[in-house]
């Protein structure tokens, strides 16, 4: 114990970037336990879509979109993402919601937005379309 508070003390930088990390890495546990919008893998997707009819919303650019896309899903665009426009999904609000973007980053921060929007349902694809596509999932083009 000795041994480590000389260390910190002598290299202060370093302990002040080592607690930062542990904090940043507590808090995205922390995060993700808490927050109303849960991230589903490829398998409980397709569950959700087969069972409780869920809707597939792609926040991919258009160009993104046409290139592949899972199928059934309605794409969200640009304008709308920006500025949280979600009117034509008014009559979904009941309905589980799955956002699915490249890498599932961006889906994250839409689904809260959902949620504060009054969506009771939203979910987010766990590594998104990149993990569709490595799990060798069908694409509609």
């Amino acid at each position: 114990m000795d041994q480590l508070i000389e260390f910190a003390s002598n290299n202060i930088i370093l302990a002040g970037l080592w607690v930062a990390l542990v904090a940043m890495l507590v808090y995205s546990f922390v995060a993700g336990f808490t927050s109303p919008v849960k991230e589903v893998g490829t398998h409980e997707l397709t569950q959700l879509v087969n069972k409780s009819d869920a809707v597939v919303l792609d926040v991919r650019s258009p160009k993104e979109f046409k290139s592949g896309h899972i199928l059934g899903a309605r794409q969200l665009k640009q304008e709308e993402v920006k500025s949280r426009d979600f009117k034509k999904l008014e009559n979904q609000k009941d309905k589980p919601i799955i956002v699915v973007c490249a890498m599932g980053s961006s889906a994250r921060a839409i689904g809260n937005a959902m949620a504060k929007a009054g969506f009771s349902n939203v979910k987010v694809l766990k590594g998104g379309m990149n993990a569709w596509q490595n799990a060798s999932l069908p694409l509609a083009k």
